[in-house]
């Protein structure tokens, strides 16, 4: 049996009991290998992940309903819950992989407990700014009796629910932040704010910050009692308090601004949690790369270069920089460039999704070539 620990709000060493997951035998290695990650340590190989359709899925799937919006699908709490079991039961976990699901209302869930309206599409959805003048950001108050907290709420609890042995339920998508504020005033505002209205801006983002902390501890509190490992939409599954800090609205400011205004927040938020893995959204964020490797607290980068600039070979420099400031990585890897980052990269501090496996056999023939990185 495997100890989990974790460290609460005042600094006290905390032992938990997870909730186990009935159809796999062997959930604790798991989870103790990505703990591990946080630490560019490992147990006995690199974290890798590997899923697999079932060839007879026996798990009935839900029926779509002929909702007469996107919006009323993605409401839907039930079909929801419903999914996410048939997910779980109809998917095949190798390696390291755990079933888990995130309650999801789209990315800007955050800004709308504050009030923005939200608008649903059929793979995502996106706020409707509401902050239109200045003058008007005292009336920003987060709000419980918000439609979207209360609804959010309930789509955890169904998970959590449905999800007994069976998957974790995780975080929501939250970007806090400057994409909180982008979303109250629209990304191409609030870069014209940053020259305009600098002192308003680090006057709401600090308010801003402490909320969401709030809101985080909120959510942390009723998952850890509900004996759930952490995860969220990054998928990684771990017994440390973790979280994705981000800012995508980074790519449109300078070096200087990005120190200057949000490293402060994002150092803030990192050293809230017990482990954090910072997703850095494309070419353009990259210029703020240093300056997340600077941030001690920080303790991996998801680098997401994005669609039409190439594949994960082609950007080994950025990795061997996050390598040698001492962070760790998130990778997602086709079987085909595996010998490539097996050739250039230290095995410590690397966490593998590993894509193009064609069965059971083919992904354990990968693992077992993954055990052998040295």
């Amino acid at each position: 049996m495997i100890i989990f620990a974790t460290v609460t709000r005042t600094g006290e060493r905390k032992t938990m009991d997870l909730m186990p997951i009935d159809h796999i035998d062997d959930w604790e290695q798991r989870i103790a290998r990505q703990d591990a990650f946080w630490n560019c340590e490992i147990i006995d190989r690199p974290v890798v992940l590997v899923t697999l359709g079932k060839e007879n899925p026996a798990y009935p799937r839900p029926s779509p309903k002929g909702w007469p919006s996107f919006r009323a699908r993605w409401m839907d709490t039930e079909y929801i819950a419903e999914s996410a079991l048939a997910n779980a039961m109809n998917t095949e976990y190798l390696g390291d992989a755990l079933p888990a699901y995130d309650p999801n209302l789209g990315p800007e869930v955050f800004s709308s407990f504050f009030g923005t309206e939200m608008e649903y599409g059929e793979e995502t959805s996106w706020s409707i700014p509401n902050l239109l003048d200045w003058s008007e950001v005292d009336n920003l108050q987060l709000s419980k009796d918000n439609f979207y907290w209360k609804k959010l709420i309930e789509i955890t609890d169904a998970l959590l629910e449905i999800g007994k042995g069976k998957f974790y339920t995780g975080m929501t998508d939250w970007h806090p932040g400057g994409d909180c504020l982008a979303a109250f005033r629209d990304p191409a505002t609030l870069a014209l704010d940053m020259l305009e209205h600098r002192d308003e801006v680090e006057n709401l983002l600090s308010r801003i910050t402490r909320t969401y902390l709030e809101v985080f501890d909120f959510y942390y509190d009723k998952l850890t009692a509900a004996r759930q490992a952490m995860t969220n939409w990054a998928g990684i599954v771990s017994s440390k308090k973790w979280y994705v800090p981000s800012n995508d609205f980074s790519c449109m400011i300078s070096r200087e601004m990005f120190d200057q205004v949000f490293v402060p927040g994002i150092t803030q938020e990192c050293r809230a949690l017990e482990a954090s893995l910072y997703h850095l959204d494309g070419p353009q964020a990259l210029r703020h790369l240093d300056s997340l490797l600077d941030i001690k607290e920080l303790n991996a980068i998801q680098w997401v270069y994005g669609a039409g600039n190439g594949r994960p070979s082609d950007w080994m420099a950025v990795y061997k920089r996050c390598q040698d400031a001492g962070k760790g990585l998130q990778l997602g890897l086709g079987v085909d460039e595996l010998d490539f980052f097996m050739q250039n990269l230290k095995p410590e501090g690397l966490w593998i999704a590993l894509v193009g496996v064609e069965n059971r056999d083919h992904a354990e023939a990968m693992i077992r070539k993954i055990a052998s990185w040295r």
